[in-house]
């Protein structure tokens, strides 16, 4: 652990930053595929599979119309304890820190996915910090806590998903980086490392990594019917006959289908 991390000349307590074993690359054109399916559908999919919790309660875009889908990096805050680790020195002792860490190791399309207990005084990242990381061709940051700079960081045009803004640096009052590519629960979500994410303006979904294919089988048909559904709907269909779809309609979906107009 370097020097710098610790508050008193003793031997540290725990040494930071603590890392897990990195996520593998995720399959491009699962990824791919995964950007065509909404947040809402990923969501009702993953429940059909049995996965009741999969929604990042909190977070909302930082900019509206907005869309991510990527492989989650993850990032842990914890509550700070003095003996251990504290923020007094600012950017001095962060950049020994788990939070400057991960951004090293984030790779093109990456979604970065932070634990940080929707803490309002905790600025987890800020213009220099995801300036690096559009720079290293991160997709998207998703976290249940508070960003800063909020002005310039909108400027970069990085999809965010955070529970709000905060003039606070990370470590400036209760919570301190300190692991990076282990789980996390964010938003009462629990996130693996190399999970994948979607994310619009509904919100961000994790979906389990051995869960995605067949949620992309499936959603794929959900959204082709929904498009059909739709456009009966506005050409006066009954709701009832439309969504959800009847055997009857079904049989019409499928011809419409067959005719090429749900390509």
């Amino acid at each position: 652990m370097e020097d710098s991390v610790r508050t008193t000349d003793e031997d540290p307590v725990w040494d930071l930053p603590v890392r897990g074993e990195a996520p593998e690359p995720p399959d491009p054109d699962l990824v791919r595929r995964l950007s065509a399916v909404s947040a809402a559908t990923a969501c009702a999919k993953l429940h059909g599979q049995g996965i009741r919790r999969t929604f990042v309660s909190g977070p909302r875009p930082l900019s509206p119309g907005q869309k991510v889908a990527g492989r989650a990096l993850t990032l842990q805050f914890m509550p700070q304890r003095e003996d251990i680790a504290s923020g007094l020195g600012q950017e001095y002792i962060e950049r020994h820190t788990a939070l400057w860490a991960v951004l090293e190791t984030v790779r093109p399309g990456d979604v970065l996915v932070v634990q940080a207990y929707g803490s309002a005084y905790t600025g987890c990242f800020g213009d220099m910090l995801v300036r690096y990381f559009k720079q290293k061709g991160g997709a998207g940051i998703v976290v249940d806590g508070c960003i800063r700079d909020a002005p310039r960081v909108r400027r970069l045009g990085v999809p965010i998903w955070s529970t709000g803004v905060t003039p606070h640096y990370a470590s400036q009052s209760e919570l301190f980086p300190w692991a990076y590519d282990v789980p996390v629960a964010c938003g009462g979500v629990l996130v693996l490392p190399g999970d994948l994410v979607v994310a619009d303006d509904d919100g961000a979904v994790v979906v389990p990594r051995r869960k995605a294919r067949d949620l992309i089988d499936s959603a794929a048909d959900h959204e082709e019917w929904e498009r059909f559904s739709r456009s009966r709907i506005e050409e006066g269909g009954a709701l009832s006959d439309y969504y959800p779809l009847t055997p009857e309609t079904r049989a019409e979906y499928e011809r419409w289908r067959a005719d090429g107009r749900g390509a």
